[in-house]
């Protein structure tokens, strides 16, 4: 039988990331044969992946990235148990690796399956890439993003201009950085009343009806106190119609006005998106 060192056991946690102890198993199993333990721990890591299958993954961490040119950005969510490895420096590193794989184009979730399971095998836990988005900047205008919350909250943010110049001023980066902060803090489903579902509208529409029936007034006073309450659901719901938290006499898009003017352009929100970890 072939003698298994120290040495030995750290080599193969190196080369898979998997506990000593089941690497010196795998070591004493195989006798001493690095490629049939590195056979046995992989065979280990999806054995654990199905048995955590079920287990309810609700923690983890949120993480963005943007390319170095800005050209291209991407937001993540990888699931764990429980925070506490939420918190572990291998455990961040791979999210790091997971944003760093979407970055380049590819879809974290399928491209990296094994590594998932060695990340089951040596964590203990069930770890799930659950979801990824990536911009790639379409036209003038920059790439932003916000993590809040120790990577509990994550904005990816698309901004536009006309002046390909604006992308490079201070203060077109700095509208850019509020409106991450906005969306963090404000969770606005929409962009703006355009892209509410009618049948969302219909419905809300019917609520305020009903909440009215008993009033007595007249059907005309009735709509007008309805079009008003769907004027307050899309400043609570449409990014560009909210109150900027930071000046309550400003809504997004009275900001980005105001801002453009001093910039000598035309600003405008492209597209978001808002991830909130477990929601």
């Amino acid at each position: 039988m072939a003698q298994i060192t120290a040495a030995d056991v750290n080599k193969l946690r190196t080369m898979t990331g998997v506990s000593m102890m089941e690497c010196k198993k795998a070591l004493v199993a195989s006798d001493g044969d690095f490629d049939a333990a590195v056979k046995m721990l992989r065979e280990l890591g999806v054995a654990v992946a199905a048995k955590r299958a079920e287990k309810a993954a609700n923690q983890g961490l949120i993480a963005s990235k943007i390319s170095g040119d800005g050209s291209k950005a991407v937001i993540v969510e990888v699931n764990c148990e429980t925070d506490f490895v939420a918190r572990n420096a291998d455990f961040v590193k791979f999210v790091d690796k997971v944003s760093d794989t979407a970055l380049a184009g590819g879809n974290p979730a399928e491209a990296m399956k094994e590594e998932v399971s060695a990340q089951v095998s040596a964590i203990g836990e069930k770890i799930e890439i659950r979801r990824s988005e990536r911009f790639e900047l379409q036209g003038a205008g920059l790439l932003a993003s916000y993590i809040h919350m120790g990577g509990k909250v994550g904005v990816l943010l698309e901004v536009g201009c006309e002046k390909p110049e604006t992308a490079a001023k201070a203060e077109f980066a700095e509208v850019a950085k509020d409106i991450t902060l906005q969306i963090a803090a404000s969770a606005p489903r929409w962009l703006d009343s355009t892209e509410v579902p009618a049948a969302i509208v219909a419905s809300e529409r019917e609520i305020y009806a009903n909440q009215m029936k008993d009033q007595n007034k007249p059907a005309n006073i009735l709509e007008k106190i309805i079009d008003g309450k769907i004027s307050k659901f899309y400043g609570e719901n449409c990014l560009v119609d909210q109150i900027f938290v930071k000046d309550s006499a400003l809504t997004i898009s009275k900001l980005l006005v105001q801002v453009g003017k001093q910039v000598g352009d035309k600003l405008f929100v492209r597209r978001f998106v808002r991830y909130q970890l477990g929601a």
